[in-house]
């Protein structure tokens, strides 16, 4: 499909305008399908990540120790390319899937940071008395730290969303049409800077609002049940 787009580009298919409203509206629909995914994949990772760095098993917190240290200090664009151009080359893995995996693994790094910093700041008291009553560790965890853990941390976890939402900007260099290199390849086609640019930014500018406002007034219902 995407192939098809950048062929339809230089086809006599209609108008301009069209064009570029059709390759804008794809391109956000690519964005935020990695945006989404990306994010549950990152969360399922930061909550395993987190355990296991709080294990006191060396062959569980090592690993993710390194997995957290690699990902933290190396920039996503890198990320995205050695995964999609080296370790996924040899598999007929698209461009959109390699995506989601790769800002995935690196939300996974920085919701596990969060999610630690959430559960540290949970009084031990917490975890003294439900061990106290018989839990077990894990279900100690599970069911008394990590959901007061998450209500603590709503709000960093909703900033990493926003951060996702605009690091996908960089999808354009394994390839992949997502809402700036539509952006990209309509100021190619038309030799237009401003239009299109502005355009993305605008848009990125209006979902970041969007899901900002969704998240504070979720916050705001989360207060009220206290």
């Amino acid at each position: 499909m995407i192939d098809a787009i950048n062929t339809s580009l230089f086809t006599p298919i209609g108008d301009d305008g069209l064009i570029g409203i059709y390759l804008i509206l794809n391109g956000l629909k690519v964005t935020l399908i990695v945006t989404f995914f990306a994010m549950i994949m990152g969360s399922i990772l930061g909550v395993t990540t987190t355990l296991m760095k709080m294990s006191s098993k060396w062959y569980l917190n090592w690993p993710a120790n390194i997995y957290v240290s690699v990902i933290r200090g190396t920039p996503v664009v890198i990320q995205l390319v050695i995964l999609y151009f080296i370790i996924l080359a040899s598999f007929d893995v698209n461009k959109i899937t390699a995506a989601i995996i790769a800002f995935g693994l690196n939300s996974g790094a920085y919701i596990s940071e969060i999610i630690r910093a959430g559960i540290q700041a949970v009084d031990k008291g917490q975890t003294e008395a439900a061990r106290s009553l018989g839990l077990s560790q894990w279900a100690t965890m599970k069911e008394v730290i990590l959901p007061q853990a998450i209500k603590n941390i709503l709000p960093s976890l909703g900033n990493e969303f926003i951060v996702l939402l605009k690091e996908t900007a960089v999808i354009g260099f394994i390839g992949g049409v997502d809402l700036m290199r539509a952006g990209e390849i309509i100021r190619s086609r038309t030799f237009e800077d401003s239009i299109p640019l502005f355009t993305c930014a605008l848009i990125y500018l209006f979902l970041t609002y969007i899901f900002t406002f969704m998240l504070s007034r979720f916050e705001k219902r989360l207060k009220q049940s206290d």
